[in-house]
């Protein structure tokens, strides 16, 4: 298990528009945020972890989406890959792959956006229908 992920944005206000209804549909909240630092972060509970961040690179150069990167997020059944994909579009992200069976393995049902900064996201349901 991972104990947080980072994904940069340059622009914070629209990236927790974007993440707050995504996330939610997967039972992850905003615990933490301050758009002026250039961060927000998300656990299914204060102080828990896996985490997921979004922040303006430390750095501060813009930040930059990862070639062959994809974050996987698991949804508890097929219909909520369904509202996740078309949560993504209804906030800016774009369309990466549409909801359905892939070739992983026989129940792999997935769907693939990328959030307005361009990182390409991924909401999979393992499970049988």
């Amino acid at each position: 298990m991972y104990s947080h992920v980072n994904l940069g944005t340059n622009d914070t206000a629209r990236a927790i528009a974007f993440y707050d209804p995504l996330l939610a549909l997967l039972g992850l909240a905003r615990q933490e945020s301050d758009i002026a630092k250039g961060y927000a972060g998300y656990a299914a509970a204060p102080d828990t972890t896996p985490q997921f961040w979004i922040t303006t690179p430390f750095d501060r150069k813009g930040a930059t989406v990862g070639n062959g990167v994809t974050i996987g997020f698991e949804a508890p059944d097929r219909p909520t890959v369904d509202r996740f994909h078309a949560a993504a579009l209804a906030h800016g992200g774009t369309d990466e792959g549409p909801p359905g069976l892939r070739h992983y393995h026989e129940h792999y049902y997935g769907a693939y956006v990328r959030d307005p900064d361009g990182n390409k996201l991924c909401c999979v349901c393992h499970r049988p229908e």
